[in-house]
């Protein structure tokens, strides 16, 4: 059994889209279990019109629900100990729940799940990750908006946890993970970039392979597992490729029904046209994992429907049954026993 928390206050539609993406869940997941924070007014009717999922939940009321305006600094003070969002994060760290999940204001769940779970050893800072369908099959992006900018050590963090997800949802012993940069040859990109990828080469751990740097056109292609950027660009990425997958579907809606030899030739190549969108269809991906900290969090995008809601709520699902923290602190304990080997032998070359 999983259990899940879930903030149903978040998101663009609250209650009536996140509770009715639960109910796609347990017909997937028949073995999920709920614990639901939100504001009795406002969940328990659409609830009590959900018998299946109502009797696989326990409700919690929360007075505060948490708006997608507000500064995270001010949802942290006001909403601290009252709000849905905190209630849920709560749970995991007092063990009620195996992951969080929430479609609210971004920057608020960050810095609660963050005050409240507090970051693993020797992460300074935590990274949002994103599943992104390739040419291949799937790739773990990250950062993807957690934080601006990142110096080399961050970036290397950002690698491990990553390299460690993509092992627990993938199930992928060495997974390869490479550096977003501006060209693949050593010499080019930024300073910490550049510093991050030789110290990635000289840890050589078992537990990644490192592939050096990777371009914009390579996440796409799947040419790795893993792709290692800073928040800014990892975000930017991130809605560039959300967007054109949109704009693309658009077109070829338009195409189809444009003329009656279109729509007859739709109808012939129906079946490949619903393969593509399934492919392209951006809920099927929705959800960016908080990684790096003491307990699994997943951000749902604020306008998904219940399909996209139902997505994050499996990954977090998904997360907890491959034990992704284990697996998180076993490499990280691996990469820092091998830290002061690196550092001395690294001396000795400079002497």
């Amino acid at each position: 059994m999983v259990r899940i928390s879930i903030d149903a206050m978040g998101g663009d539609h609250g209650p009536e889209v996140t509770l009715r993406g639960l109910t796609k869940v347990i017909e997937r997941r028949p073995d999920a279990r709920f614990l639901i924070y939100g504001r009795e007014d406002t969940v328990l009717p659409v609830l009590d019109g959900l018998p299946v999922l109502r009797d696989v939940s326990e409700f919690t009321h929360c007075e505060v629900a948490v708006r997608m305006d507000d500064k995270p600094s001010q949802a942290l003070r006001q909403g601290r100990w009252k709000s849905s969002m905190w209630k849920a994060i709560e749970a995991v760290k007092n063990g009620e729940a195996d992951a969080c999940v929430s479609a609210g204001n971004t920057g608020a769940l960050m810095a609660m799940s963050k005050f409240c779970l507090r970051t693993m050893a020797d992460i300074e800072r935590p990274a949002i990750a994103a599943i992104w369908p390739t040419m291949r099959s799937e790739s773990i992006v990250l950062d993807v908006g957690a934080t601006i900018g990142a110096d080399a050590q961050q970036l290397v963090d950002y690698a491990i946890l990553g390299a460690a997800m993509a092992n627990a949802l993938f199930d992928l012993d060495r997974p390869t993970v490479g550096l977003l940069n501006v060209g693949v040859e050593e010499i080019k990109g930024q300073e910490e970039v550049k510093e991050a990828g030789r110290m990635l080469r000289e840890a050589a751990l078992n537990t990644m392979r490192y592939e050096g740097f990777v371009e914009g056109d390579d996440i796409g292609k799947g040419t790795v597992d893993v792709v290692v950027s800073e928040g800014f660009a990892g975000n930017i990425a991130l809605k560039t490729a959300e967007g054109t997958a949109r704009q693309i579907a658009g077109y070829l809606r338009e195409a189809m029904s444009r003329t009656l030899m279109a729509r007859i030739g739709y109808l012939f190549a129906r079946g490949a046209f619903q393969r593509l969108g399934e492919k392209m269809d951006v809920r099927k991906v929705n959800g960016g994992v908080f990684l790096g900290l003491n307990g699994i969090v997943v951000k749902s995008h604020g306008g998904a429907d219940a399909e996209g809601f139902a997505a994050a709520v499996e990954l977090g699902y998904e997360m907890a049954r491959s034990h992704l923290l284990d697996r998180t602190r076993a490499t990280l304990d691996l990469y820092h026993a091998r830290k002061p080997q690196v550092a001395a032998g690294a001396a000795a070359v400079n002497e």
